[in-house]
């Protein structure tokens, strides 16, 4: 079945005109390590969610590429700005894994949450998670160590150095590759 339907079902019982509306609207798509679902500059308003891979946001700072997430299936993804605004992202979401995913257009979602009620109430509760997940990482960078930050990671998503190179950990927390190094050096040994 449809993992971004799935996921919507989380949040909330979607009536079965609405969920037959939702399958003509919701598009599927494989990409290839690499790819760019959305770069800097770009409007690309749709939400998406990955059946199978792997994502990083990240911009650019000082000709620097600084990871602010990372995106694992069956979580929902976007970018805010481009998503609920219409306006130029300055972020870029590239897949770190060949990837599949379903996506709908912010267009055709704010249509189906004018006619139906229960889907409006899934996506404020979908927003609702979205600024506690947005609050926790402020939180984190403000309030945690490396080696805190690093352990949330891993206990977030355990696979997360198999599947993640180093640098790009490094970037998401906020230290260098060789801080990083230390860090995994004293938790392992």
């Amino acid at each position: 079945m449809n993992a971004l339907i799935n996921k919507f079902k989380e949040y909330g019982h979607i009536p079965e005109d609405i969920a037959c509306e939702l399958q003509k609207k919701i598009k599927f798509e494989t990409r290839q390590k690499g790819d760019f679902f959305l770069k800097q500059g770009q409007i690309v308003s749709s939400l998406f969610i990955l059946e199978t891979g792997l994502v990083r946001s990240f911009y650019i700072k000082d000709d620097r590429e600084i990871v602010s997430w990372f995106g694992f299936e069956n979580i929902i993804l976007g970018s805010v700005l481009p998503l609920f605004y219409e306006l130029p992202s300055f972020e870029n979401i590239q897949f770190l894994e060949a990837s599949t995913y379903y996506y709908i257009s912010t267009k055709d979602l704010n249509e189906i949450y004018k006619n139906s009620q229960e889907m409006n109430t899934i996506g404020r509760k979908m927003a609702e998670e979205y600024c506690k997940i947005l609050e926790d990482r402020v939180m984190s960078l403000q309030t945690e160590t490396a080696v805190q930050r690093y352990h949330s990671l891993l206990k977030y998503q355990s696979d997360a150095t198999q599947r993640i190179s180093l640098g790009h950990i490094a970037s998401y927390l906020g230290i260098t590759q060789e801080t990083l190094s230390r860090i995994r050096k004293n938790i392992f040994f």
